[in-house]
């Protein structure tokens, strides 16, 4: 019964590191995009906060819908 509960917390925290990372990473593709845009228009500085401004709402809705559908482990 003890070693269901600790297999239950090492799936949670495996879960949500992973989601963690997941977030991370994301968001900091959406960032590298932003800044060849950057880089391209010579904006200065406006494309690599367009990246990250749009990569969280896309990284958190990426997440739920994976976690909706169950497909993220």
């Amino acid at each position: 019964m003890k070693n269901d509960g600790l297999k239950q917390m090492w799936k949670a925290f495996s879960l949500l590191s992973g989601l963690g990372i997941y977030l991370i990473v994301f968001v900091l593709i959406c960032l590298y995009l932003g800044s060849l845009i950057d880089d391209f228009f010579e904006l200065d500085g406006k494309g690599k906060l367009f990246g990250i401004i749009s990569g969280f709402p896309l990284a958190f809705y990426s997440i739920y819908r994976q976690l909706k559908n169950g497909n993220f482990f």
